[in-house]
């Protein structure tokens, strides 16, 4: 019986400029489109903030007759301006969604109302019945705001008995964190695919940050690795090409159902680790 070929996929962010969003459409996205990946995600910015250049960069990705999945929270806006752009991506054709509670932007504290990710998918599939599949987020090492470990795994159960298809999750390192999870999951009743999440080490001083606000852990061994190369780029991104390849062959081989690139809108690494796996 020939193997199932996981499911793969790429994230981006909306760039901030003309030129980054001509260099995202024009070179990156061709070249990462020709690993032949299942679809693109597109980023919602805290509060729904890059709303017009998230629909925008889809618009682009869509009309080159590739898959893409938008982002969308609820933010700051309310039903009407959700359902509005929910009309948006089904007028255009778009057949996936990523929908997630969102933060709250910079600067608006407590005046921003949150609703829960499962309170979106219910209103997704209110609005526009089964036309999109939807993916939400889960957290193998835990939601950094969660009650407990097992009320996180609840809310993950809400997000898909809402009628969430699948779930991708926030990027990780400990591959024993991942095969936990989804075997607490299992026991939880949940039964639809949890896919890994996965960062390629580009910049390890912004890694370390990101993963300090997001409550994902880089063990110690990882750290002190790239601590010992100091200034020598070269060592620092042959370690991370090595590392994360090797963490992807094991979540494969370890049964896996697919792999999210976080690619910070970068061909590489994520281009060599794909290849390196021999997808």
């Amino acid at each position: 019986m020939p193997q199932r070929k996981p499911r793969i996929s790429f994230e981006y962010f909306p760039p901030k400029t003309a030129e980054g969003k001509e260099r995202l459409l024009n070179e990156t996205t061709p070249a990462l489109n020709a690993l032949e990946p299942e679809f693109f995600s597109v980023t919602y910015g805290a509060g729904g903030t890059t709303r017009d250049s998230t629909l925008g960069v889809v618009s682009s990705i869509h009309d080159a007759g590739i898959a893409v999945a938008p982002h969308l929270s609820f933010g700051g806006d309310d039903e009407a301006a959700i359902g509005g752009l929910l009309d948006t991506y089904r007028e255009l054709g778009v057949r996936r969604l990523v929908a997630l509670r969102g933060d709250t932007p910079s600067g608006m504290g407590g005046s921003a109302q949150l609703v829960y990710a499962s309170e979106l998918v219910a209103f997704i599939r209110e609005r526009t019945g089964d036309h999109f599949h939807i993916e939400v987020a889960a957290y193998p090492e835990i939601h950094p705001e969660a009650e407990s470990y097992d009320r996180d795994i609840l809310f993950l159960k809400g997000k898909l008995d809402a009628g969430a298809d699948s779930a991708i999750t926030q990027y990780f390192f400990n591959v024993e964190a991942y095969f936990y999870f989804l075997d607490q999951c299992q026991a939880a009743g949940i039964d639809k695919p949890i896919h890994a999440g996965i960062m390629p080490i580009i910049n390890f001083a912004n890694l370390l940050r990101f993963s300090r606000n997001c409550g994902a852990e880089i063990p110690r061994w990882i750290c002190q690795r790239m601590e010992g190369y100091g200034d020598d780029q070269e060592s620092v991104r042959n370690f991370g090409i090595e590392v994360v390849t090797q963490l992807c062959q094991t979540l494969l081989d370890s049964g896996a159902p697919g792999i999210h690139f976080y690619t910070m809108n970068q061909v590489e690494p994520t281009r060599t680790i794909y290849n390196n796996l021999g997808l």
